[in-house]
């Protein structure tokens, strides 16, 4: 807005200038009433020029009478999504405990490997000084200490 302005006026200046350098004619008046179309002109043109620019920058918004206001937009309430259960990777399956007598006759407590491997799904994670393998009279049973696991926070999960 201003800069436009500015240029008017200052080609108004200019113009004027050149007239100034003439030589005055005694009872010429067609320079000046020139002159003062010209600058009328360059006037009328920057005003019309501001409101149009002043119209380009408003924003039109509706006009809301208040008795017709818009409702409020009303959402049904939504129930949020159920957490994921999260799963104690402590909790040993109770069915994977098993009674096992050695070849002294001692009985041990012990999880069987292949029990928890089956239905357990952190026997990688369970300590290794914990895992034993004990002669029986079937065989070699493989699998990991009921206390001392125990020992490491692990606990009996109730089926």
């Amino acid at each position: 807005m201003h800069k436009k302005f500015i240029a008017a006026i200052a080609a108004a200046s200019i113009l004027i200038t050149g007239f100034a350098a003439a030589p005055a004619y005694a009872g010429n008046d067609d320079a000046k009433r020139a002159l003062a179309a010209l600058l009328g002109v360059a006037i009328i043109g920057a005003v019309i020029h501001d409101a149009r620019k002043d119209e380009k920058s408003r924003v039109h918004r509706p006009q809301v009478q208040p008795h017709k206001r818009p409702k409020a937009n009303k959402r049904p309430h939504v129930q949020p999504r159920p957490l994921p259960k999260r799963v104690n990777k402590k909790l040993l399956p109770g069915q994977c405990m098993r009674t096992i007598e050695n070849r002294r006759g001692n009985r041990v407590r012990a999880f069987g490997l292949r029990c928890l491997e089956k239905n357990y799904r952190f026997v990688n994670r369970l300590p290794n000084h914990c895992f034993r393998s004990d002669r029986t009279r079937k065989g070699v049973r493989h699998g990991f200490g009921a206390r001392c696991l125990r020992a490491e926070g692990y606990r009996l999960a109730r089926n």
